[in-house]
């Protein structure tokens, strides 16, 4: 089969072997998704080699017994050891010996195949077309936002990044009832979220807005994202990190500031699946704009170029 691959610090498609199922599921690819963390990964990040990319859809095509047989699904990323206090409690996102498709011990899904434990898929409704469920993984991290910090209608709360997670995640939480501010840099990007009733803002202005927000949600991909969400937050509030990129260089945050304001710095990556495919299925976050380009897998190396350039949104590969 074919796969994008990152190997010696060179990112190509190539022929592999298939991945026997053994006691996991195989699923045949019908898309897939590039998000900021392949990127990333192209660059150094994590360290991993192999078959990247962990957003999909497809259709399971071995598995143990009868299970989801032949139906259409989307897997989540975390595979747990099932041994320890985690996975007993059904929650893997957190097991020391855990892999992540695409990104740590575990081939992706940029790739005519992958395989997943079958506790880790889940079938989707008729009603969402693939082009909406290959978004059920960034749509679920931006809805373990709420997993980890309670926010409702009295809130101020500001997204920074408009790129494909920051809308996702400014989406997701106005269906919370909070007042949602998404903080970017590209007009065309703002006004998808202008679309949806929510508030926008350019970054040359967000000086303006400083201590405003009770929560900020940094989303940028960049590092200078952390202080424009630092400086709109409140004392006291929460800052709520998603963003993920090589050469991240820790002694730049203001400690200080993190002391004297008593910022809750709050850590979200990933999310469970249930709750966006709900959403997907109800049509109650816009994704259609949020496509740009969709390319073969053998394309999969220009996509990835395509993928990284200023204003491109997310684009699909389809086996």
């Amino acid at each position: 089969m074919k796969a994008l691959r990152v190997e010696r610090k060179t990112l190509r498609v190539r022929e592999v072997e298939i991945p026997t199922s053994g006691e996991e599921a195989l699923v045949r690819v019908h898309l897939s998704g590039i998000c900021n963390t392949d990127l990333e990964i192209a660059r150094g990040y994590a360290g991993f080699k192999g078959t990247i990319g962990h957003e999909f859809v497809g259709v399971v095509e071995e598995s143990p017994g009868d299970a989801l047989l032949g139906r259409r699904v989307v897997g989540e990323i975390n595979a747990g050891c099932g041994q320890c206090d985690l996975c007993k409690a059904g929650d893997p996102r957190h097991c020391a010996n855990r892999t992540v498709l695409g990104i740590h011990g575990r081939d992706g899904a940029h790739a005519e195949f992958l395989r997943l434990p079958l506790a880790n898929l889940i079938e989707v409704p008729d009603a969402i077309e693939d082009e909406h469920a290959v978004f059920t993984e960034p749509l679920a991290a931006a809805c373990g936002i709420l997993e980890r910090l309670a926010i409702d209608s009295n809130m101020r709360v500001a997204v920074v990044g408009d790129g494909k997670l920051g809308l996702l995640c400014a989406q997701v939480i106005a269906l919370s009832g909070a007042h949602v501010v998404l903080v970017g840099k590209h007009p065309e990007k703002l006004r998808i979220a202008e679309r949806r009733g929510i508030e926008t803002s350019a970054v040359r202005d967000a000086a303006k807005r400083k201590r405003e927000f009770d929560v900020v949600v940094e989303a940028s991909g960049s590092a200078s994202g952390f202080a424009t969400a630092l400086e709109m937050l409140r004392p006291r509030g929460s800052l709520v990190l998603k963003s993920t990129f090589a050469g991240a260089d820790p002694t730049t945050i203001d400690q200080v500031r993190l002391v004297v304001d008593e910022i809750a710095i709050v850590g979200s990556r990933c999310g469970r699946f249930q709750p966006a495919l709900d959403l997907l299925k109800k049509g109650a976050v816009e994704i259609d704009s949020l496509i740009s380009e969709e390319y073969s897998l053998d394309k999969g190396v220009h996509a990835m170029e395509r993928a990284g350039k200023k204003g491109v949104m997310k684009v699909l590969l389809r086996p």
